[in-house]
């Protein structure tokens, strides 16, 4: 099977993927959803409005995702679509990213903390976008506000892309990253109500370690098949 005949897996892949690095979000992103959770009206902050609230925060930074998906996807598909060797490499590349995020879930080793600083005077300006835009006064104003947070410097976001970037169009690009999205969406809703027992689960050394091979597997096997190609 060539690289191109698993892009029908991606989406699927990619949803996995945000599922077993949702330990990792919650570090992210805790923070994030206590700032939130401290803006809502007090009137609203309880049962099905909070949870409208942490829902409409998280489609927002998904949009994020998506937005930054089908850019690299078309951005690359523009530029190397005609060129094998392009194509190849960012297969790679994209198999190399899965490979550094496993081993960063399992603890083994932390290589993509460093690829963070790509977005970090990026997120200076928008930073302060993101401040104005609290306190919130109904569940839609906390849509825009979780489309500036989603691109907060996230290790494992711009791994993901790399894929989206070999992906070979924007639709791709888009499909991989709101898989990864939706991946992670079920820890962020319910981090904004348990977070403490769903963060002891997901920091367990063998859910960690399981989830780190299969993501590892994964990215051995894109690097297989696209050298086998």
């Amino acid at each position: 099977m060539a690289p191109e005949q698993l892009d029908q897996f991606n989406f699927y892949a990619a949803l996995l993927i945000g599922l077993l690095s949702s330990g990792h979000c919650i570090v992210m992103c805790g923070g994030v959803v206590s700032v939130l959770s401290a803006n809502i009206p007090l009137h609203q902050n309880h049962g099905s409005m909070r949870f409208a609230y942490l829902l409409s925060y998280n489609l927002g930074r998904i949009l994020s995702y998506c937005m930054a998906g089908a850019l690299l996807g078309y951005s690359f598909s523009y530029f190397g679509v005609k060129s094998h060797i392009i194509f190849q490499a960012m297969h790679l590349l994209s198999g190399l990213m899965l490979i550094l995020i496993g081993l960063y879930i399992g603890r083994w080793l932390n290589a993509i903390s460093h690829i963070e600083q790509l977005g970090k005077s990026l997120w200076k300006v928008l930073a302060p976008v993101a401040k104005r835009l609290i306190p919130f006064k109904s569940p839609l104003s906390a849509l825009p506000f979780g489309l500036v947070w989603g691109w907060l410097p996230c290790g494992l976001v711009y791994s993901t892309l790399t894929w989206s970037a070999a992906s070979g169009t924007a639709l791709d690009g888009a499909a991989i990253m709101l898989g990864f999205g939706l991946g992670t969406l079920p820890t962020m809703i319910t981090v904004g109500f348990v977070s403490s027992k769903l963060k002891s689960l997901l920091q367990n050394n063998f859910v960690r370690s399981i989830s780190a091979m299969i993501i590892i597997g994964f990215g051995l096997n894109i690097l297989y098949l696209t050298l086998l190609d």
